[in-house]
């Protein structure tokens, strides 16, 4: 998908159609598209993680249009690992829907069971324990998102600080800890022990996020999108007055960055 700018208009709504259009549609691909019949689970997995991305890109831009068809795209993936599942007798679309019902039957006993109401971390490790925390998660799960996932499966049997106080005082020791491996001159002696350091601060962060209500890599993705946000407003800046703003010294660039941020807390 071809990123579309914050002011592009939202593509056409098309005609409604039902999931069993869909599915119908992805038969009929499979049965007389060249390229759609010779696709396997395995040739499909890029598309798939293709496809998730530009869910979120949609998302991140706010646009109802764009999010429904990349929506759409995204469920294609769905329909054609289910269709391919089908021909080889595994199971089909029904079966997928099916496993879909009882998952969020079993995560919400409070609202189809017994009424009581459970962490479903704690319900899935009484169900199947694990050998091992990272059971199960993704190998190209991004690295913060694994953090929060870790720290949620440990909190769900009972390892977790009881607030957000004990997160940000680990947060802070951390900090000290990385500070000790920086010299005053800001030089590094054991960059393998600054390496693990900052790792340490890293899952600190993510901690204190979880515990808060916040997702780390949602907090990082609006910090790196102010940052470019307030770095192409000096460069900006910096042509009207004339000049480069990378070929200025740091003093003279700290100034622009500095009169960004003041026009951003008056509101121009």
């Amino acid at each position: 998908m071809d990123h579309v700018p914050p002011s592009a208009p939202s593509p056409a709504p098309p005609a409604p159609r039902t999931m069993d259009d869909a599915l119908a549609l992805m038969r009929d691909l499979r049965a007389r598209c060249e390229w759609d019949r010779v696709q396997t689970h395995q040739s499909l997995r890029p598309y798939l993680v293709e496809e998730a991305h530009e869910v979120d890109d949609a998302i991140a831009q706010g646009h109802d249009g764009v999010l429904r068809d990349e929506l759409g795209d995204l469920l294609l993936q769905v329909l054609f690992h289910a269709v391919i599942a089908e021909e080889r007798g595994a199971f089909g679309m029904d079966d997928v829907a099916g496993a879909l019902v009882a998952k969020m039957h079993a995560r919400h006993p409070h609202l189809y069971g017994d009424g009581v109401k459970r962490s479903w971390e704690a319900m899935k490790a009484q169900a199947a324990p694990r050998r091992a925390l990272d059971e199960g998660l993704p190998a190209g799960l991004p690295a913060l998102h694994r953090a929060h996932r870790l720290q949620d499966r440990a909190a769900g049997v009972a390892f977790d600080w009881p607030d957000a106080l004990g997160p940000l005082a680990k947060v802070r020791e951390e900090v000290d800890e990385v500070a000790g491996l920086v010299g005053p001159d800001g030089s590094v002696a054991d960059r393998d022990a600054l390496e693990g350091e900052l790792g340490d601060l890293l899952f600190a962060v993510v901690n204190l996020c979880r515990k808060t209500g916040v997702h780390a890599a949602l907090a990082l993705d609006r910090s790196n999108a102010k940052f470019a946000r307030r770095y192409a407003a000096m460069e900006r800046l910096a042509a009207a007055d004339g000049v480069t703003l990378s070929a200025l010294p740091l003093e003279a660039q700290d100034r622009y960055w500095d009169a960004v941020k003041a026009a951003e807390r008056d509101g121009a």
